[in-house]
């Protein structure tokens, strides 16, 4: 089965369908199966286009006053675990905001900037609810795909399983008592599996 590409669905897509032709939840499935394709989906898809990640912080800060990394923290839980931008991202975008008058920053007790919504900022969300809308659906769309996709589970724990391998028998000889000792974890596990109800 072949799913579309986030490129194929965005704004200036060369299929000849535009951001609004295809329908939320399509569009939702379509990004969530490229993000889940593999690695050259995942460079391929962006999250966010641009001007995006605003939004979202701006529609998140307007719910309850935050400091970047619980904005961080919550575009995560947002995404079922599956995406998280990273704080070089989220810092200048939010400063960025600030100088826009978007957001108002102030010092915590620990020093830490909290961010806060204006009255421009909550004029600007009223501006952009559906675009808001659709963003939320969309990041919605890539949670469930994740709790769809069981076997993202268990791919990941194979590749940290096989990482593990890689370096704890990186320089062991051949027939070590090491090596031995790592097979026999791998066939308990393996008879352990096979014994599951």
């Amino acid at each position: 089965m072949r799913y579309a590409r986030y490129s194929d669905c965005g704004p200036g897509s060369r299929r000849g369908k535009s951001w609004g032709a295809m329908d939320g939840k399509k569009f939702a499935r379509a990004f969530a199966a490229a993000a889940f394709e593999g690695a050259k989906a995942k460079r391929r898809a962006r999250m966010f286009q641009r001007g995006e990640l605003k939004l979202l912080a701006l529609h998140l800060i307007a719910e309850e006053p935050r400091h970047g990394y619980d904005l961080i923290q919550k575009i995560e839980e947002l995404t079922g675990g599956h995406y998280a931008p990273s704080p070089g991202i989220v810092y200048p975008t939010l400063t960025l905001m600030a100088d826009m008058d978007l957001i108002d920053e102030k010092v915590d007790e620990g020093g830490k900037k909290i961010y806060s919504i204006t009255k421009a900022g909550a004029a600007k969300l009223k501006d952009e609810e559906k675009h808001i809308a659709d963003i939320l659906e969309r990041l919605e769309g890539v949670a469930q795909m994740g709790q769809a996709s069981d076997a993202a589970s268990i791919k990941r724990a194979t590749g940290n399983l096989k990482s593990a391998i890689r370096i704890r028998l990186a320089d062991e000889e051949k027939g070590s008592d090491k090596i031995l000792d790592v097979a026999a974890i791998i066939d308990e596990a393996a008879s352990k599996i096979e014994r599951l109800k």
